[in-house]
């Protein structure tokens, strides 16, 4: 079984990627998506958006990083990915899948999902820009509004000449509501001879299991789970828990990395705002997450937060009494 770090968008960036592969057990990241439009983008913004590239595009914790690309031309996706293979991804990405607004109002993403002929294309051109060697994959939703066209398209994909795809198990319309119809990509998977990823509301080792067994994939794409339980690749190799001691050196690793500029540009009004994200998916796991996010779920002002959450050997400096209350209720 091989694992996989999902692209999120506004959430899973390289620093976030370098804090959960160090827990272990991920074999793949993808990065979150690279607009492609109407031009050729300088080496700068890919290596921005995926800074493993400068370190043969690996995490510190030398996990491989593929590159992903999401835009609805094929010439200029082509041309960029060709310029972005000269850059040494482990590979390169096709989105098929983002289901936010903004993206598919500019017809990027899950709404793709509607002109398989398109996806086709899209796929083809890359696969023919980039050197053969080079894996091209694909992450795709059931569907744009509905999933008539799920076989469809992955054939699509196939066809074009990807080696893997990735099946999120719900369409755009769905979102992230729960649940995921993981049966639906053991349709996928019996129709098309490339890999098959299963992804979409895998937040335990019991829904890894379930997945596997409805979805008839071997190879999972851990998202939201991974980020709220880190250890989580972990115990699905058969490791242990990974206890709220060893994980919280990995989120002042992370306040620390996004504190500085060169490697991730947060401005300081927004650093706190990013700890606290990823402390409200941790809090579904660690209790010790939910007194930490009590303790600093008011404060903006880094050397505050930076102070309550790691003034002590022991963890975030406790809260007022009624958040604790509040976390322990």
């Amino acid at each position: 079984m091989r694992l996989l770090l999902a692209p999120m968008e506004g959430l899973l960036d390289h620093s976030l990627r370098d804090a959960i592969t160090r827990a272990g057990g991920i074999d793949l990241c993808v990065s979150e998506f690279i607009r492609i439009t109407d031009q050729l983008l300088p080496e700068r913004v890919f290596t921005r958006i995926v800074p493993e590239l400068l370190n043969a595009s690996r995490t510190p914790a030398g996990t491989p990083v593929r590159a992903q690309l999401l835009g609805s031309d094929p010439g200029c996706m082509a041309e960029n990915a060709a310029r972005l293979a000269a850059l040494g991804p482990a590979g390169i990405d096709l989105n098929f899948g983002c289901p936010a607004p903004t993206v598919n109002r500019h017809r990027g993403g899950a709404v793709l999902l509607d002109e398989p002929e398109l996806v086709h294309a899209i796929v083809a051109a890359v696969r023919r820009a980039v050197p053969a060697g080079m894996p091209v994959s694909a992450k795709m939703r059931l569907g744009n509004l509905e999933e008539s066209r799920l076989l469809e398209n992955a054939h699509a994909i196939e066809d074009g000449g990807a080696s893997e795809l990735v099946v999120h198990a719900r369409t755009r319309s769905q979102g992230y509501r729960p649940p995921a119809f993981w049966d639906r990509i053991a349709r996928v998977r019996a129709a098309v001879r490339l890999t098959v990823v299963a992804n979409g509301e895998i937040w335990s080792v019991e829904d890894a299991l379930r997945c596997r067994a409805e979805s008839g994939c071997t190879d999972l794409m851990l998202g939201r789970g991974a980020v709220a339980d880190p250890g989580l690749a972990r115990r699905l190799g058969g490791g242990a828990p990974l206890a709220w001691s060893e994980l919280l050196p990995l989120v002042e690793g992370y306040w620390q990395h996004i504190g500085r500029r060169e490697a991730a540009p947060v401005a300081p009004r927004h650093r706190a705002g990013r700890l606290k994200q990823w402390l409200n998916l941790l809090r579904r796991r660690y209790p010790e997450a939910e007194v930490a996010y009590q303790a600093v779920r008011t404060i903006n002002e880094p050397g505050a937060v930076a102070a309550r959450m790691f003034g002590s050997a022991c963890g975030p400096t406790p809260p007022a009494p009624q958040a604790l209350a509040a976390a322990t209720a």
